[in-house]
């Protein structure tokens, strides 16, 4: 799809709705988490977004942000997905830590949606050992799902 951007405005011209509706219309959907997860094998469901109605044709940025995690000695894989954790994979992201380090991972995707209720999830992954995701009151983890306007 093409991006379909407003228009100039000049000072007496009529603003109309159609130049409206093509403004951002900001944040849709915000999730923090504080609990830690230390437990980390498999692929498990980490921050679940607010349900939020999509408007088919408009683009939305969904923003997962995981500021510490730690594995032994591998990668943790971060993923958001359409509704669960079976849901339909709309991004991906790999990130190698390594032994005695932390890291911090930030998943971002750019797309549309059909209409309607929608729920996005972000999971993580540790490719050995255990994995953590080490979350605190002043270092939550975050999902973000932004209206960036239309496509």
């Amino acid at each position: 799809m093409a991006i379909n951007p407003n228009t100039d405005f000049t000072s007496g011209a009529v603003f109309t709705a159609d130049q409206a509706n093509r403004f951002p219309r900001g944040i849709m959907a915000f999730t923090s988490v504080t609990t830690s997860d230390t437990t980390i094998t498999s692929e498990e469901v980490q921050v679940t977004s607010a349900s939020f109605t999509a408007v088919a044709n408009r683009y939305y940025k969904i923003t997962y942000l995981e500021p510490d995690l730690y594995n032994g000695a591998g990668y943790m894989i971060g993923r958001l997905r359409l509704t669960n954790i079976s849901g339909t994979q709309l991004q991906r992201f790999d990130n190698t830590i390594g032994a005695g380090n932390d890291r911090f991972m930030i998943v971002n995707w750019v797309g549309t949606f059909s209409a309607g209720a929608t729920v996005i999830v972000a999971t993580q992954t540790s490719s050995s050992g255990t994995g953590q995701a080490v979350r605190s009151a002043t270092s939550p983890a975050q999902l973000i799902v932004e209206d960036l306007g239309p496509a």
